[in-house]
């Protein structure tokens, strides 16, 4: 088998932080994608985007060539059915130069939106990937299996692959930019089930620091830390990050589910990432493979995340993270 890239363009559903009034910023997630995109062809990346105001300076420096901006209608972009229509007719106003794949990423829209596709084009649907290529013309992608046990490999030979990735996951690469990416509008047909709902109302979610999938810096409690998180979201704090979980300490209730990071919650792909009491279990690790440097405080030596670690320190984790906040303030 031979690795190789498409000669067809890849159409990429990318999402966007902010609102109208404020404007609009590419999220960190969507940026990485289309780099990886950009890996699996030799033609053109093509963003669809789900604003009318998208933040085209980013797209350009990412490669992008076109920007498909569909005609909403006043849906919601948060209905996954109202997504995959607006995908499905910009698959059609492509047409004349036929797509080789479509991306998005694999987060609770994203999952159902892959599936929607996968039914209308009669194709092959892969979602929770972690690593893509094209090999021998086709799509081949790779994910984890079995809460994290297994990692499989798996391709799409036919038909018109969609692939849902983990944020952060997949090897990317610097494109050439774009000096001026063209606008496609697109009308959509929506279907019975975008019709059906219509969102009254929408509350965002205040965070507490940086979005944890868009964060340079996440400080990940574990079990180990026995639900004392005080002094670790003061070190998030200190370093402009953000704090994730174990699956654990989440079923305990002492971090909210959103926060939970693996097999079963998120993938991050932070500069720096501070496991603080976390053993490593390969169902969290699964979800922190983007992670650049990955340091460790653990009392457990042989802990399978002690291994993994850039750097280790072993030792009570509250006494170190005392230390390091005192080192810290007077710095």
């Amino acid at each position: 088998m031979s690795c190789d890239k498409f000669d067809r363009p890849v159409l990429v559903v990318v999402d966007h932080l902010g609102d109208e009034e404020n404007g609009y910023t590419l999220t960190a997630a969507s940026e990485h994608l289309l780099k990886v995109a950009g890996t699996l062809t030799n033609n053109e990346v093509i963003a669809l985007v789900l604003n009318a105001s998208p933040q085209m300076e980013k797209l350009s420096a990412c490669g992008v060539s076109r920007v498909v901006v569909p005609e909403l209608a006043g849906r919601s972009p948060r209905v996954s059915s109202v997504v995959a229509d607006a995908v499905i007719a910009a698959e059609r106003a492509l047409a004349q130069n036929p797509l080789g794949a479509i991306l998005c990423l694999s987060n609770y829209r994203g999952r159902e939106v892959a599936a929607f596709l996968g039914a209308h084009f009669r194709s092959g649907a892969a979602t929770d990937v972690t690593d893509v290529s094209v090999v021998d013309g086709a799509i081949s992608a790779h994910k984890s299996v079995l809460g994290g046990q297994w990692k499989t490999a798996f391709t799409i030979p036919s038909g018109l692959p969609i692939v849902a990735m983990r944020p952060g996951a997949g090897e990317a690469a610097e494109p050439t930019p774009v000096a001026t990416p063209g606008i496609i509008p697109v009308n959509v047909n929506f279907s019975a089930p975008s019709d059906a709902v219509e969102v009254m109302e929408l509350e965002e979610l205040k965070e507490h620091g940086p979005a944890l999938t868009e964060a340079g810096t996440v400080v990940c409690v574990g079990y180990g830390t026995d639900g004392e998180i005080e002094d670790a979201q003061a070190l998030a704090d200190r370093l402009n990050g953000a704090i994730g979980a174990t699956r654990a300490v989440c079923d305990e209730g002492w971090v909210e589910r959103s926060r939970q990071i693996g097999q079963t919650g998120v993938s991050v792909a932070p500069n720096l990432y501070i496991g603080v009491g976390v053993s490593g279990a390969i169902h969290h690790t699964c979800g922190i493979s983007g992670a650049q440097k990955i340091v460790v405080i653990n009392e457990d030596e042989e802990a399978p995340l002690v291994k993994l670690a850039d750097l280790a320190v072993i030792g009570d984790c509250h006494e170190v993270l005392a230390e390091v906040l005192t080192e810290l303030e007077q710095s």
